[in-house]
């Protein structure tokens, strides 16, 4: 599932959680997945250094989004089915070619969306995503979607009971 094309400087984390068996499972009760590359960059990784995050340049994060691919999520709304986002680089994508004329769709291109809270989401409908660290995008992403008090109550609960955090055994899915 990973590093199948060279370009990348780290795993999409979030999806580390998917064995094949699990994806088996998803798969026999209706599940559908929609496989698309990412380029996981710099930018995901680089803190928000200035105060005032609105300041922060997020960097732009290489993606492809292949027609069979697409068509898996065009034929998921055509039936009312919810698009689940794994992974914060995976939802700026999305939102990257919702953001489009066209819409969501095909494409390729890079990715330098930057979500903050009050964020309008035109494609993904639910995120499964990891704890982050303070003062990154992926936690600001992850705000803007369940919403900051959401978010720290959540924290709050992992931490006290001593959840394991950083990319393994911290998947949160947020409705």
């Amino acid at each position: 599932m990973y590093a199948r094309d060279e370009g990348s400087i780290a795993a999409p984390t979030a999806g580390m959680h998917f064995t094949d068996d699990l994806i088996a499972t998803l798969k026999k009760s209706g599940v559908k997945f929609s496989y698309i590359t990412l380029h996981v960059g710099r930018g995901t990784f680089r803190p928000i250094t200035s105060e005032d995050a609105s300041a922060h340049v997020m960097l732009g994060e290489r993606y492809e989004v292949e027609p069979a691919e697409a068509a898996v999520m065009a034929e998921a709304r055509a039936r009312g089915g919810r698009l689940v986002s794994v992974g914060t680089t995976t939802t700026r994508t999305l939102e990257t070619l919702a953001a489009r004329p066209e819409g969501l769709g095909p494409g390729s291109g890079e990715s330098a969306l930057y979500i903050t809270p009050g964020f309008k989401f035109r494609a993904v409908d639910a995120l499964i995503t990891n704890f982050h660290l303070p003062r990154s995008t992926p936690l600001l992403l992850a705000s803007a979607f369940a919403g900051r008090e959401r978010l720290l109550a959540a924290y709050k609960e992992a931490v006290a009971l001593r959840y394991r955090l950083y990319s393994f055994g911290d998947a949160t899915l947020i409705l």
